[in-house]
């Protein structure tokens, strides 16, 4: 049979196939969003749409296989609420969360205090709130673990740090967590340390840098990270150069928080290096009402310790080892 000019034999079968096909996928998922997010039931759905009960399975059977939808059963971490009473009352803190850590595998452990931390801020969001989030490991680990939050603007607090595990950066968590937020994302693509004074203060103008710090303010919960100011304990330590270390060491930082340095009482460190860092200053994050601090790892405990005393946290979530080892501090 003859075709018209510039047209393909065949074309004309293949276009309607195609329309089919999108209005199939348009039509699963659909069924899925009411069945699985507006909990409507099979009849329901069927009566709505025209269907048949049988259809309607298919359709949900379709969208699993299909890769459209996920299912995910989650278990709680296994939670010590007997040490977690005993921190709280001991370091007169607003909430504490501490998860058994059985073994020594540090991503496990990693992922039970993540998902904690992720339990616990859905806790205490409010639809009200601004939520600002620092870099760290535990922060990103707590990220993956969110089910779902008001629909809250998320401020980054910290430029980026890339470990050497690749890990994602700030930007990749704000996102994460908006996500799950629905609402708006205040990120900004810089280093969280640049080598002068100068380029920190040309980045801080950049529009999408200012528009973040302008937020700082108004954050009215934030989650970090604590880090221990030594070899393997802390991700922007392990980052820097030995001067910048060194540098730091003299001044007296003993823990990081998400990039700010304090020393073993919780007291601010003066050091040049502050001033070539994008991101919040700790009298901003002390402002914050409400602080969660994440740490694991016995080893930690100290720095911990110093983020409690200088008031910086008022909440944490921690692993039993570090929990324990706070405990034997008079």
């Amino acid at each position: 049979m003859p075709t018209k000019p510039g047209r393909t034999a065949g074309a004309s079968r293949g276009r309607p196939e195609q329309l089919v096909q999108g209005a199939h996928l348009v039509l699963m998922i659909d069924v899925a969003r009411r069945y699985y997010l507006h909990e409507q039931s099979k009849v329901e759905i069927a009566k709505d749409l025209d269907l048949s009960r049988f259809q309607v399975a298919r359709l949900l059977d379709s969208a699993r296989a299909n890769g459209l939808v996920h299912i995910d059963i989650r278990y709680p971490p296994p939670l010590n609420t007997e040490l977690a009473n005993h921190l709280r009352d001991k370091f007169d803190l607003d909430s504490v969360v501490v998860v058994s850590a059985p073994d020594d595998d540090v991503a496990r452990v990693r992922q039970s205090v993540g998902k904690a931390a992720a339990d616990l801020l859905e806790e205490i969001i409010s639809p009200t709130d601004i939520l600002g989030l620092g870099w760290a490991r535990t922060v990103n680990s707590m990220a993956k673990n969110l089910a779902g939050l008001p629909a809250i603007p998320v401020v980054q607090l910290t430029g980026a740090v890339i470990g050497p595990h690749g890990d994602d950066s700030s930007v990749d968590v704000v996102r994460e967590v908006a996500r799950h937020s629905s609402g708006p994302a205040y990120f900004f693509h810089a280093p969280l340390v640049v080598p002068s004074a100068t380029t920190a203060r040309s980045l801080r103008l950049q529009p999408e840098v200012a528009r973040a710090f302008e937020r700082f303010p108004h954050v009215s919960k934030a989650v970090v990270g604590i880090g221990l100011w030594q070899d393997g304990y802390s991700t922007l330590h392990d980052a820097l150069d030995e001067g910048d270390r060194e540098e730091l060491r003299k001044r007296g930082a003993f823990a990081d928080l998400s990039g700010l340095f304090i020393d073993r009482n919780g007291g601010p460190v003066a050091s040049a290096i502050t001033s070539r860092m994008i991101g919040v200053g700790l009298d901003e994050l002390l402002a914050i009402r409400d602080v969660i601090g994440i740490a694991y790892q016995a080893e930690k405990a100290p720095a911990v310790r110093a983020a409690i005393r200088g008031g910086v946290v008022n909440n944490v979530v921690l692993d039993s080892r570090v929990a324990e080892a706070l405990l034997d501090f008079e």
